[in-house]
């Protein structure tokens, strides 16, 4: 079961769960939902979610996605970073972890 992980807020991920599929901003202005492996994460909530409240940590098994799983480069950080191409299923998340 490889493991991914997508951070994003308490209300967004609420909304998800409502909607029945989770769908980051991202995925309509830049076609993906970004994601991280285990030894990014700390990278992540640093760089873009410093300061901010009500986030989750969402745990996903990539095995169940049903959208397509795309590891890009990203040249700012030099590393290799998944990316899910499509909504994510919420039957894909196995775990959720308040971190503030």
């Amino acid at each position: 079961m490889p493991i991914i992980y997508h951070i994003t807020t308490l209300p967004e991920w609420d909304q998800a769960r409502e909607n029945g599929a989770y769908e980051a901003i991202s995925l309509k202005e830049e076609g993906f939902i970004h994601c991280a492996q285990e030894n990014q994460v700390a990278g992540v909530l640093e760089r873009y979610f410093s300061g901010k409240k009500d986030l989750v940590k969402l745990t996903i098994d990539t095995d169940k996605l049903t959208s397509n799983l795309v590891y890009d480069w990203s040249p700012s950080t030099q590393d290799t970073f998944p990316h899910i191409y499509g909504a994510l299923n919420l039957d894909a998340v196995v775990t959720t972890e308040r971190l503030n």
